[in-house]
């Protein structure tokens, strides 16, 4: 996903992103039992993918990538900000250009046969991985507008979101132990990053942090590991002019890690590109 960029960011920005896009569960180290009363607390405690502390996450991925805490209106968002990747649209930012926008396509095909977006999927084929907006305009702006107002759409969307992006950074962030926090870290720097191969995709962030921290699940602090998780995010978003203000992480994630709100628990206060959000 990638938020709306100002003119600057537009011509600085590459299409080095989210060139490959894989699931991190083939990815997963191996981690020790924990103990007894660490496995029962573990059994107790609340995950992102709690449905009260997911909405929360996606209010403040929005708040990031869309100056708003509803995420809901995006799914009628479609715009090419300038970045190499062709069209950016929906709740996740899905793009022409590298295949998650593809694949989104196929699925609402799969389900609602004959839909108004169904007809672009040879030229979506053709495009992906180029910037290139052949076989799509004029028109696919306006039919992924009118797709976004169908149930079947929204429901796709947030499938497609859940399957390659929350899904497996939650999945990881159990399995390192984190709390919600933690969890939702992960899952806002796949949302940016992806988990290619690429170094500054979401794997190899987290690989530069092992680097320096170990997380709960091998033994290490949580505090201490999640502080290296954003030194190694802040690292990967100054590689690319277009992620570059790293506020998303100074003036929001580190508030609460500050703060040792680890279960990000309302209320919740923070800063986006300058601009002050809350969550009561």
């Amino acid at each position: 996903m990638v938020r709306i960029l100002n003119e600057a960011e537009r011509s600085a920005s590459g299409p080095s992103r989210r060139t490959l896009l894989t699931l991190l569960g083939a990815s997963l180290a191996a981690v020790p039992l924990w103990g007894a009363p660490h496995a029962s607390a573990a059994a107790r405690a609340v995950g992102l993918d709690d449905p009260a502390k997911k909405e929360i996450a996606m209010k403040l991925v929005s708040s990031a990538e869309n100056s708003s805490l509803d995420w809901k209106a995006q799914y009628k968002y479609i715009e090419d900000i300038g970045d190499g990747r062709g069209y950016t649209a929906g709740i996740i930012g899905f793009c022409s250009g590298t295949g998650d926008m593809l694949d989104l396509v196929e699925l609402y095909a799969d389900r609602k046969p004959g839909n108004v977006l169904a007809r672009y999927l040879p030229a979506l084929r053709r495009v992906n991985g180029t910037d290139s907006h052949n076989g799509l305009d004029p028109s696919f702006p306006a039919d992924w507008r009118t797709a976004a107002r169908d149930t079947v759409f929204q429901q796709a969307q947030n499938d497609e979101r859940d399957r390659v992006y929350f899904n497996p950074a939650v999945k990881q962030g159990k399995a390192d132990g984190l709390r919600v926090l933690g969890q939702f870290a992960y899952y806002d720097a796949i949302v940016m990053h992806g988990d290619g191969t690429d170094p500054t995709s979401f794997r190899n962030i987290r690989k530069r942090a092992l680097r320096s921290a170990k997380p709960p699940a091998q033994g290490g602090d949580e505090v201490a590991y999640l502080n290296a998780f954003l030194d190694a995010r802040v690292w990967a978003m100054k590689q690319e002019e277009a992620h570059s203000d790293t506020s998303r992480v100074d003036t929001a994630q580190r508030v609460f890690l500050r703060k040792g709100n680890l279960d990000l628990t309302p209320p919740l206060d923070w800063k986006v590109y300058g601009d002050s959000y809350h969550i009561g």
